[in-house]
């Protein structure tokens, strides 16, 4: 199936912006995903950083408190070197969590609390730090013993365990997120990587084909283009051969209607002198006309004058004639042919119908096969084309035996057929064959009547059907003809389908 030219664009054009939407949303996508994993590991790192706050703080508390504790225990100010940094670490630390969770509604009254608990925590510390440092050891073992401290630091881990289990789910549900958002991206990559390459191979055979049929016009133009030198010179033989052939029949036309011509001016001047003969006598006196005179005026107006109309009128109907003649010639070779699917059996044996007492009296008959059945072309044309060659058949028959014609059909090359209808008359001269077909030509032994048009019309008539007329013949033996047509003769209304 060949592309349009005019289409060639447009598809190219729709295709490529169909690659390009699917390569923009891939972009799009890319982009999409990569904010979305920007936006994820932003995150992360927060709860990161909230989970390592959490445990910060907490580390820092037990760290201060493991130190309050050596205090109280050994009395040693060794143990609270550590003391004063794990305080501000763990302040430190609970401002980063304010920081990082301070927008969270969840984590407010956590945050609340830690603030609370810390402060409450180090309060505490701080007053049995300052209680053995006064060497008040029995109060500072006192508020020790209230289990308040331990009271304070179990809720802190208890809050701090929260948060850093929360954190890990969040990570955890992060991490699901991302998986799925790099699944997602590869799916999409995939499918757009598919459509792209489905649409580049559709461009590249879209072009590949027009490029072949290009290719291939351009193959052909070049063909028509090495051919077209013969096609001119079989043409220009074409012409030469139909100028000739006009040329021939002007000559023979002019030719056999100037021989009646001659006789009408011969005989119309020996009429003229007949009558110029006759008016001299008229203009004699009746007293003293010779007999001698009176006997040459009866034989003119008795003998050449009546001889000489019916010549004149004999070549007047000859004339008549043959005018007739070229003028049927002109008129069919010019009408229009009404193409109409034609049965060939019956249209031979309609024409045979015809001539049958004609056959019979000759003790002839007609054998037919047809190997095509029916044809497109113009029936009236054909049948007058049948029934000339059926008279020719019965009018130049062999009198010694009885007339037999033979009528087939068959298939040729080219969506063409072939009709023959076969006699065995008197047949043809080979030096006559070539001169059938052409107007008043007459060949062989002239025992019968006409005017040597038949042949001729039946050729003009197959011309205007886009065929032609040949002739095979044996002297004494037979004549064929053969006729060829096209199986269809293109037409508007021609149907459809021819059967065979």
């Amino acid at each position: 199936m060949y592309i349009a030219k005019r289409l060639i664009v447009p598809i190219s054009l729709v295709l490529l912006v169909v690659g390009l939407a699917a390569l923009l949303a891939v972009v799009a996508m890319t982009v999409w995903l990569g904010d979305r994993a920007n936006e994820h590991f932003d995150e992360v790192v927060r709860l990161r950083d909230v989970r390592v706050a959490a445990v910060e703080l907490r580390s820092a508390v037990q760290s201060a408190e493991a130190s309050q504790r050596g205090l109280l225990l050994t009395g040693n100010q060794i143990y609270l070197s550590p003391y004063g940094a794990a305080k501000t670490s763990a302040n430190r630390q609970l401002d980063s969590l304010k920081r990082n969770l301070g927008d969270d509604p969840q984590f407010a009254a956590v945050l609340k609390r830690l603030d609370v608990l810390t402060a409450d925590k180090f309060a505490e510390m701080d007053q049995t730090i300052a209680l053995k440092n006064d060497r008040k050891d029995d109060q500072a073992l006192a508020i020790t013993n209230t289990n308040r401290g331990k009271a304070l630091m179990d809720e802190l881990n208890l809050f701090v365990s929260g948060i850093v289990r929360t954190m890990d789910n969040r990570l955890t549900s992060g991490v699901v997120q991302q998986r799925v958002n790099a699944t997602n991206l590869r799916y999409a990559s995939i499918a757009a990587s598919v459509l792209i390459v489905l649409v580049v191979g559709a461009v590249t055979v879209t072009l590949l084909r027009y490029t072949r049929e290009l290719t291939q016009a351009r193959d052909e133009v070049a063909a028509l283009n090495v051919s077209l030198e013969d096609r001119v010179k079989h043409r220009t033989e074409a012409l030469a051969r139909a100028n000739e052939e006009m040329q021939r029949f002007t000559h023979l036309v002019s030719h056999d209607i100037r021989a009646p011509l001659i006789s009408i001016v011969g005989f119309s001047e020996e009429l003229a002198e007949g009558a110029k003969d006759l008016a001299q006598y008229l203009e004699q006196p009746s007293v003293g006309v010779a007999d001698l005179d009176l006997q040459h005026a009866r034989k003119i107006t008795n003998e050449e004058m009546p001889e000489a109309i019916g010549y004149i009128r004999t070549s007047a109907s000859k004339m008549e004639t043959l005018l007739n003649a070229v003028l049927l010639l002109s008129r069919d070779g010019r009408r229009d042919p009404t193409p109409e699917t034609v049965d060939l059996e019956r249209t031979i044996v309609s024409s045979a119908s015809a001539i049958q007492h004609q056959i019979s009296a000759a003790g002839g008959k007609i054998d037919t096969q047809f190997q095509v059945k029916s044809i497109v072309t113009d029936r009236l044309s054909l049948e007058q084309v049948i029934g000339n060659l059926f008279d020719n058949a019965v009018k130049y028959r062999a009198k010694e035996r009885p007339l037999q014609l033979k009528v087939s059909s068959t298939t040729l090359p080219g969506d063409r057929i072939a009709i023959e209808v076969a006699d065995n008359g008197r047949g043809i001269a080979p030096q006559d064959v070539g001169r059938i077909f052409e107007l008043f030509r007459r060949v062989g032994k002239l025992d019968q009547t006409g005017e040597g048009v038949g042949l001729a019309y039946a050729k003009t008539v197959l011309k205007n059907l886009g065929g032609d007329i040949t002739a095979t013949s044996e002297l004494d033996r037979g004549t064929t003809f053969r006729i060829v047509l096209p199986r269809k003769l293109v037409f508007p209304s021609v149907p459809d389908s021819v059967s065979a």
